[in-house]
């Protein structure tokens, strides 16, 4: 297949091209390249022939319908998005404009193209979600495809908005989607503002180690590269119209998470004492949602796929990654944001910041 990836120099983006090219496919990365965005996370396919790289911004209509023109994709894996919730509370105007607007540019430029191709069957418009539209589970239950939309934070209803345009396109157009909704990405790669890398980040620098509330908030957590294959089975074999859930099976307080990560430095670049003495418990952010956990029975069951890094493993693999590559990440620390406390502004706040 020939695979359009939008934000394909991002995270979980770059994981899927990398792991697209291994696989055979030919990739075209469509990235905008905003601050969390880095071209060396694909450099280990960037000479391949069968990758190609766009720099372009899904809010760009024309840009977008010259792409589809030029590269005449077989699939779309819509993943360009901004994704951090703490920023998304500060900023939300960025997440409507990006994920909404952005999203419904995508719909309307695939949309075109397919039409244009006379209505190919085989093409696929595969938008990827995240588990936080469902909004907060308490101590028992699973999100599962069925659950109702209860966003809580800008960046979730920024998501829960697009997923909407996504199936309306499908309902009224029929343009052929498939949809996935992910449990919290780990691993390579990850930018230096998300819970994992701050963590070993910090504990290398002897910095405290931020944890919001008591800690008490629990994540399912997927190892990128796990998403990354459930994503080319989804787009490949996933039914039209359908939505899967994909989850790593592997809940944990973020206290827990923190402990695990630290106890694993410990062993692998000891200091004089142990690197939890660094966990500092700080404000909780707004609308903290308390529990995500994924059911995946649907992508297990119908498409045959299942994680296979348990976390005690990611957690160990991503370590080591972050201690290889201090060339990677230390640019990235100077980038605006990254290693300030983000998210703290509330309404009542915000209102009083707009009225002088």
């Amino acid at each position: 297949m020939k695979l359009l990836v939008t934000g394909g120099a991002g995270f979980i983006g770059s994981a899927v091209v990398r792991q697209a090219i291994r696989d055979g496919h030919q990739v075209v990365n469509l990235d905008a390249l905003t601050y969390a965005a880095c071209l060396e996370n694909v450099a280990s396919v960037s000479n391949s022939p069968a990758y190609a790289f766009e720099h372009a911004d899904i809010r760009d209509r024309a840009a977008l319908d010259r792409v589809f023109a030029t590269h005449r994709p077989d699939a779309v894996m819509h993943l360009a998005a901004e994704s951090h919730v703490d920023r998304s509370i500060d900023g939300p105007a960025a997440f409507i404009d990006t994920n909404l607007t952005g999203t419904f540019n995508m719909l309307e430029a695939a949309r075109a193209y397919w039409t244009a191709q006379d209505k190919p069957a085989q093409f696929r418009f595969h938008h990827i979600s995240t588990d936080e539209v469902y909004g907060t589970l308490g101590a028992e239950g699973l999100f599962t495809e069925d659950t109702p939309y209860a966003p809580n934070s800008p960046y979730s209803a920024s998501k829960a908005g697009s997923d909407h345009l996504v199936r309306a396109w499908q309902e009224t157009y029929g343009l052929p989607v498939v949809m996935t909704n992910c449990s919290n990405n780990y691993g390579p790669f990850q930018f230096p503002e998300k819970l994992i890398p701050v963590v070993i980040l910090n504990a290398l620098a002897g910095k405290p180690i931020p944890v919001y509330g008591k800690g008490e908030n629990v994540r399912d957590w997927l190892y990128v590269e796990d998403h990354a294959e459930a994503l080319l089975t989804a787009v490949q074999r996933g039914t039209v119209g359908r939505s899967y859930n994909v989850g790593g099976n592997a809940e944990a307080k973020n206290i827990d998470l923190v402990r695990t990560i630290c106890a694993i430095l410990d062993r692998k670049r000891a200091q004089a004492a142990p690197h939890d003495r660094l966990i500092s418990f700080v404000a909780d952010r707004p609308g903290h949602d308390l529990r995500y956990a994924i059911d995946a029975t649907r992508i297990r069951d119908e498409l045959g796929w299942k994680p296979s890094v348990t976390l005690a493993e990611g957690l160990e693999r991503t370590v080591d990654w972050y201690l290889a590559n201090e060339a990677w990440w230390r640019p990235l620390q100077d980038r605006a944001g990254v290693g300030e406390r983000l998210g703290l502004e509330t309404a009542s706040e915000a209102a009083a910041d707009a009225s002088g």
